[in-house]
């Protein structure tokens, strides 16, 4: 997406600090092997509940990473920078699992990296910050699902004074009338902010919400829930003080000096072990592990460690490493774990199925010089000198996310294609897809031309209707799965990219561009027949890094689905999932925040099941 030039840039100012003094390098440094919990992944949900189940001193947790320390690394730290952290398609980072797609046979038969996180924080410190909630319905409708009316919209908002920290940004400037206050948390765990810096292009967005109000209206507060997402507004991120905030950098933080509390990074896990039966169901409370590749003296693979929970093992390693770790446990379809030689344990079907993920379209235009800020993505001095002024205040262009302004938009209720096609967004109010504005060249995969100016408008598919699935490649951990979204293989989803675009142009179109921008840029430009356009979609579309639903939760009578509603797995004891995998549906906006919810409300579940 950025310049090769930044890239490597980025790299030489990475900085090498000692880790949090709760986190171990290495498990000769742990005190025991037997905890209350084990925790798999110190991702976004994972340090959720690592934070909230040692509020008690008398529950011991360890925590275990696959990846690295997310402490002085700058990119993790430096908002704009975040991008950096992940893969492109001509090389990888050290700070994400390295994924990639099997060919797409939605998008032209093309395959592209598939960005996690792999670092304290997990996702929440290589994402791109967007932070909200989703929509009402997204909650009303996991309750319905479920059975569970715990997880109605109702009683769900409550976590967000428990999650969130609001705090000023960083140019300190009036949000009056970017969002609304009484939404929000100001005294909970994470930081999320209003952007602190000027794009350039945010008079003309705000302006167009205006010029074309019946079909993009401003929207006051884009933060969902109580508020519908329908309409343009602005960016609210999990950043303050012009710094990235995590889960590690709030919820680990801010537990780290407990010492009923361990992490131990460089730990890949290669599968739980059954260690007896309760109730006729097998009991899954001994996980095994390994040092990941590259991080110890002992080759990946070798010496196994065996660590215990007397309570129970939680997997919160993210969609596709949780399905992961149940299949090469010998939880899931039966069929697939025999034709690897895997002892089935718990047949279930459902592991590893209903992928369903967010696409992303970059629509790029050129736009005059001035303002955008590819000069100084191509030039390293101006690079430096923001990074350096981001270094001394924390402010600046680094200090702020990608994207200012953004919205959410629905199809209109008389398409064509209602007329074949349940309407799959999550209610009446619900979006069926987004629009994001970053002023300057953004192309997962494709690196910024030599020249020109450009501004890019993003649209990316809310209600998915595409389905997909995560699969063993072999019975070694350290094998990437095969990972097969679908992309854009219903007819919904074409449709609605689509539409999406038509959408892109009229909004451009408007009279506050006519000075700005110059015409669309590459096969945009070609796009005047509805079949020009399905082929500009099918070739460029990617991933905007959302996967859920691969460990989908169902009410507990169902014979579909992965986990009940109190998070345990369905047929064992001792096991439970808390990620964004348990999603039956994708949320309708950026997945984080969601992800932060459900694990605060995983964590009174759990406590109030064991009388913590």
């Amino acid at each position: 997406m950025y310049s090769p030039r930044l890239f490597t840039f980025v790299l030489a100012s990475i900085l090498v600090v000692p880790t949090l003094c709760a986190t171990f390098t290495s498990v000769s440094q742990l005190p025991t092997l037997k905890y209350d919990y084990v925790i798999v992944g110190a991702g976004t949900a994972g340090l959720v509940l690592a934070n909230r189940l040692t509020e008690n001193s008398n529950i011991q947790v360890l925590v275990l990473e696959a990846g690295v320390s997310d402490a002085g690394v700058i990119p993790a730290i430096a908002p704009f920078l975040g991008p950096t952290l992940t893969p492109s398609m001509q090389s990888c980072t050290p700070f994400d699992w390295n994924y990639t797609v099997v060919a797409q046979t939605g998008l032209n038969g093309r395959t592209f990296p598939y960005p996690r996180g792999r670092l304290l924080g997990g996702s929440s410190s290589a994402n791109y910050m967007f932070h909200q909630y989703g929509a009402s319905g997204d909650y009303d409708r996991l309750s319905t699902v479920t059975g569970d009316t715990g997880f109605k919209w109702t009683n769900m908002r409550q976590y967000i004074q428990k999650h969130e920290k609001i705090v000023p940004p960083t140019d300190g400037h009036d949000t009056t009338g970017q969002f609304i206050p009484s939404l929000h948390g100001f005294s909970g765990e994470v930081s999320v902010s209003l952007p602190g810096n000027s794009q350039g292009i945010d008079a003309r967005v705000i302006a167009t919400t205006s010029q074309l109000k019946s079909e993009f209206p401003l929207n006051h507060d884009m933060s969902g829930g109580d508020q519908p997402l329908l309409g343009v507004g602005w960016v609210q991120s999990s950043v303050g003080g012009g710094v990235r905030s995590s889960s590690s950098t709030s919820y680990l933080a801010n537990g780290n000096s407990r010492p009923n509390l361990h992490v131990l990074i460089n730990a890949t896990v290669m599968k739980l072990i059954q260690s007896g039966t309760k109730g006729g169901l097998p009991s899954f409370r001994s996980v095994q592990f390994t040092s990941s590749p590259g991080t110890a003296s002992t080759p990946a693979g070798n010496a196994p460690t065996t660590v215990t929970a007397t309570n129970e093992v939680i997997l919160s390693a993210g969609s596709l490493g949780t399905a992961q770790i149940l299949l090469l446990s010998g939880i899931g379809p039966k069929a697939d774990l025999q034709a690897l030689n895997i002892k089935s344990l718990v047949d279930n079907p459902s592991v590893g199925s209903n992928l369903s993920d967010h696409t992303f379209l970059p629509n790029i235009f050129n736009v005059k010089a001035g303002e955008s800020f590819d000069p100084m993505l191509r030039d390293s001095s101006l690079i430096g000198a923001a990074i350096n002024q981001w270094a001394t205040n924390h402010t600046g262009v680094i200090s702020n996310n990608v994207a200012n302004n953004f919205g959410f938009q629905r199809l209109a209720s008389n398409s064509t294609i209602f007329k074949t096609v349940k309407d799959p967004a999550s209610a009446p109010t619900s979006p069926h897809w987004e629009i994001i504005f970053s002023n300057f060249w953004i192309n997962p995969g494709i690196a910024l031309p030599a020249t020109g100016n450009f501004m890019t408008v993003v649209t990316t598919l809310i209600s998915p209707t595409s389905r997909g699935t995560v699969k063993l490649r072999s019975t070694n951990a350290f094998d990437k799965p095969i990972i097969d979204p679908k992309f854009l293989t219903s007819a919904f989803d074409i449709f609605t990219m689509r539409e999406s675009v038509k959408a892109v142009k009229r909004f451009v179109a408007a009279s506050a561009w006519s000075s700005y921008v110059v015409s669309p840029f590459g096969a945009l430009a070609s796009t005047t027949t509805d079949d020009a356009i399905d082929a500009y979609v099918r070739g460029l579309s990617t991933t905007i890094f959302h996967p859920v639903g691969t460990a989908a939760m169902t009410s507990t009578s169902a014979k579909y689905g992965v986990v009940n509603p109190d998070f345990t797995v369905k047929g064992t004891d001792g096991l439970r999932i808390v990620d964004a995998s348990i999603f039956p549906f994708i949320p309708s906006g950026h997945t984080q925040g969601p992800t932060y919810l459900i694990a605060e409300r995983a964590a009174d579940i759990i406590k109030a099941c064991k009388g913590h």
